[in-house]
């Protein structure tokens, strides 16, 4: 098999088919791949789930009292082990922060006094959790709690 260079270089049946071989072959693998995965159980795990506060309750009157900051995954479900930090918005708090751990429930108690400023009818408290270690996040923003007068 003596081939020459130059009856290489004027075959061009190899290249026709290539692009079209290449884009068969990605196709199927990609559908392949989606197959195997949905055969795979456990395989949603491995994105973080978005953590959400549910503050109890969610309208307060300026002064001490307890609330209760529930944080809870993508589908409702209470997660242990999270870090609520509770900090004034256009409200104040007398202690600047307050902070808590959530139970096995789900629920993080706060003990806090919430003031406004003179002249001021309403103002919020923000709250971020600060999820474990793991396959949660708190990129949203949470429901806040609202400081009325009155």
């Amino acid at each position: 098999m003596d081939l020459r260079l130059s009856e290489l270089r004027g075959d061009e049946r190899a290249i026709e088919g290539l692009p079209v071989r290449l884009v068969v072959a990605f196709v199927v693998g990609v559908a392949c791949l989606s197959v195997m995965l949905n055969l795979v159980s456990g395989v949603n795990t491995l994105a973080a789930s978005e953590l959400g506060a549910q503050p109890t309750p969610d309208v307060v009157h300026p002064g001490s009292r307890e609330l209760d900051v529930r944080a809870v995954d993508a589908n409702g479900d209470p997660v242990a082990g999270v870090t609520v930090v509770l900090k004034p918005g256009t409200a104040r708090l007398d202690d600047g922060i307050a902070v808590a751990k959530t139970n096995e429930n789900g629920v993080a108690s706060l003990d806090v006094t919430p003031r406004l400023r003179a002249n001021q009818q309403e103002g919020t408290l923000d709250v971020t959790l600060k999820p474990p270690s793991g396959s949660y996040t708190d990129n949203r923003q949470n429901t806040g709690v609202l400081v009325v007068e009155g």
